[in-house]
């Protein structure tokens, strides 16, 4: 059904799209895509070798089930749920969604677990982070729960109705903020009130009481929605003081305005906000471009490239209990995602058209695994049982972490930032730890090598997954025979040029 919508928009604009990729870009994006990492030569040349007509969708089954997987898309969603204002994200939150998608959780339940998290489930585990880290702002929280899980920026109408916006009121800002208005730390624990409004000030007019209400502009009733009174006060200081003085965490009240909110937005046409939202976002994890970007600006002034793909996505997505493997499995085996990225007319389709593969920044743990690989001993990866590959290359990427944070994480208007052009540059922990001529690197078996030839096209199936092109064997055999006094010095500069060329730096 994917291809079905994105070839049938070229068709009707007469655009023409690139062909499908070759094998070694192909299985290099997926495994960048769904794991974290380049492929090994072996694994490279295993997919190109393979006559299997078959072969790309046993690779993406045989990724998905991997620990891998698991590993690099709970990096992923633990940056999702990071915005700006804390772009790393939490390590417990990270353990989470580790759990929660090695599980297969649907995406449901994780949003339910986040939003209404109960601190004493030892499964739920480090799900409060995300509430925990913006408690003390409920503007924010209520915000960044909107864009993330609702793909709707309502910052705007905090202080106003949008002024190009007629979807966004600051009915519905206020309305969204009654959800969380009744929540808040409790010596360390999270806490919700029984009872609770919030009013605010118009543009125009007097001051307002919020009504609980959802972004569809629906009113949502609730019981208790209204102020305590002096005896119900006294007794829920009661309870938060015991808990606090307890070091637990409070009971939750009888009616959870949190839970309100989950309740409402999974419920009937409502669920449109939600399912639309995480199909957009993976839509935008793998295509590098949304259906609807900015992925925060989900509005009627706003429509998708594809309304009835995205609306499709959406729908299907919410039939099959919002399960994410499945929906990413749907959208790296269609055809619009291993085109090739080289356009075949002079001036590029749109990006809007997915006629082209778009270049992707590496993500930091994409960019430092990938580094460790290309740069460990390529033979070292052969005819080794499935287990003790896995536990070879997770060690890899275990190992990376510390390179890791030193990347900063991408956005959609990439470019090198001074810090990592400095880190490349002149810093000496690159060559530390990536170029050095010890047992099991790369180095370390280009040392062995007699042939110039042989080392160039080992350097280059190593660090770029393909075999070196006749140019690249006399340009850059050409260059370490003129140094025939310092030749391990050469190769050591060829990798360090290729480790750090745009086209290692990029998922095309």
């Amino acid at each position: 059904m994917i291809d079905h919508y994105i070839d049938g928009l070229m068709k009707q604009e007469n655009v023409v799209p690139a062909p499908q990729a070759d094998d070694a870009t192909v299985i290099r994006r997926l495994t960048l895509d769904l794991v974290g990492r380049i492929p090994t030569p072996a694994e490279t040349k295993a997919y190109a070798e393979s006559n299997d007509s078959k072969k790309k969708i046993q690779l993406i089954d045989r990724l998905i089930a991997s620990p891998a997987f698991v590993r690099y898309q709970a990096v992923m969603f633990d940056a999702m749920l990071a915005t700006p204002l804390s772009p790393r994200g939490s390590g417990s939150l990270r353990d989470y969604f580790t759990k929660a998608i090695g599980e297969n959780r649907p995406w449901s339940q994780i949003f339910k677990e986040i939003v209404t998290p109960d601190e004493k489930d030892a499964n739920q585990k480090g799900s409060v982070e995300f509430l925990k880290a913006r408690i003390t702002d409920l503007d924010r929280l209520t915000n960044e729960v909107s864009v993330v899980f609702f793909g709707v920026n309502v910052s705007c109408a905090q202080c106003h109705d949008h002024p190009l916006v007629n979807d966004w009121k600051q009915d519905h800002f206020f309305g969204m903020k009654t959800f969380f208005s009744r929540t808040f730390d409790n010596g360390g624990f999270l806490a919700e009130r029984e009872f609770g409004t919030i009013k605010f000030k118009p543009n125009k007019g007097a001051e307002k009481l919020a009504k609980p209400m959802f972004l569809s502009g629906a009113s949502i009733e609730m019981p208790n929605f209204r102020e305590p009174n002096a005896a119900e006060q006294k007794m829920e200081k009661e309870k938060f003081d015991k808990a606090k003085t307890s070091k637990v965490a409070p009971a939750p009240p009888t009616l959870s305005a949190r839970a309100k909110l989950v309740e409402t937005a999974l419920k009937g046409d409502k669920n449109e906000f939600f399912s639309r939202s995480i199909a957009n976002r993976m839509w935008h994890r793998f295509f590098g471009f949304g259906l609807v970007n900015p992925l925060d600006q989900m509005h009627s002034e706003n429509p998708p490239s594809h309304p009835e793909l995205l609306q499709w996505l959406a729908r299907d997505t919410a039939t099959n209990n919002y399960d994410i493997r499945r929906l990413i499995r749907g959208i790296v085996s269609s055809e619009a995602y291993s085109r090739s990225s080289k356009s075949p007319s002079e001036v590029p389709p749109a990006p809007k058209f997915f006629a082209v593969a778009r270049l992707k920044p590496l993500t930091p743990m994409q960019l430092a695994t990938s580094m460790k690989i290309a740069t460990t001993d390529p033979t070292s990866f052969e005819n080794q049982k499935a287990d003790d590959l896995e536990k070879k290359l997770a060690g890899l990427e275990g190992s990376a972490g510390g390179f890791a944070s030193q990347i900063a994480i991408p956005t959609d208007d990439f470019q090198i930032g001074i810090n990592e052009a400095l880190l490349f540059n002149n810093s000496d922990r690159v060559a530390k730890e990536f170029l050095t001529e010890n047992g099991g690197s790369l180095l370390g078996k280009v040392k062995e090598l007699k042939d110039t030839n042989q080392a160039v096209d080992l350097m280059v199936r190593s660090v770029l997954c393909r075999p070196a092109t006749d140019e690249e064997k006399q340009l850059l055999g050409d260059y370490i025979k003129k140094r025939s006094d310092r030749q391990l010095e050469a190769c050591r500069q060829v990798v360090w040029a290729l480790i750090t060329s745009a086209e290692f730096r990029f998922n095309y």
